[in-house]
């Protein structure tokens, strides 16, 4: 594995990058350059063996910071209509440390993303709380910095996503439903654009309403 140079730092506000479920190659990367995006999030699975055609390597993060870019991760989300609790949370939250960790070479302190979304519309808002707030234990206790991005069928309200998650970090889909309460939100997801005919997810860095701005790698 090749060790990633670079540091840890604060996003500025306003910096516009992406997220993609695909490698990102070199060459892909200096063209979101040249389109303005100073950023991007890329997948990790949840399980072993799973989405194993899209994950981030250790390879392909040494080409996109070596391109420019800083880098966060972002783990997938099941199928829309699945069911959380705290076992999952648990789960899926050891999986996406270790990766980070043995897979990608991730060096702490970088933001990994808890993509949360399309949630059973009967699932009990106690354990979708109970799932985030073992996720976010998992990854803390790797040394990463846990956040969220919050799309539509959450279960969860506005002040639930403040005051009953653990997370200083929030994301907000292009098609969110939620407003965490009191902090909002410090990534805005635009709908899909094309970047030399390649179809990527916008974003832009917006300070919090607590000073806030997401955690990445980037090279000096």
């Amino acid at each position: 594995m090749t060790e990633l140079n670079g540091s840890v730092r604060s996003a500025p506000n306003g910096a516009r990058g992406c997220d993609v479920n695909f490698p990102v190659s070199g060459s892909f990367a200096r063209e979101l350059i040249n389109a303005g995006h100073s950023f991007c999030i890329r997948y990790i699975p949840r399980a072993q063996g799973s989405n194993s055609g899209g994950n981030l390597s250790n390879i392909e993060a040494v080409t996109i910071l070596n391109a420019g870019l800083a880098l966060m991760v972002v783990q997938h989300v099941a199928n829309e209509g699945w069911s959380t609790n705290a076992a999952l949370g648990t789960a899926y939250g050891s999986y996406a440390a270790s990766y980070c960790k043995d897979v990608v070479g991730l060096p702490p302190g970088v933001n990994v993303w808890l993509d949360l979304e399309g949630i059973n519309p009967s699932a009990a808002k106690a354990d979708v709380i109970a799932y985030c707030q073992t996720w976010f234990n998992e990854v803390k206790a790797a040394g990463y910095v846990p956040a969220i991005y919050i799309g539509w069928q959450v279960i969860i309200n506005n002040q639930d996503a403040y005051y009953n998650l653990p997370f200083a970090h929030y994301w907000k889909a292009y098609n969110a439903d939620v407003t965490p309460a009191v902090r909002g939100y410090q990534m805005i997801q635009g709908t899909q654009v094309s970047i030399n005919g390649v179809e990527v997810d916008p974003n832009t860095v917006h300070t919090d309403n607590k000073g806030g701005t997401p955690l990445w790698l980037s090279l000096p």
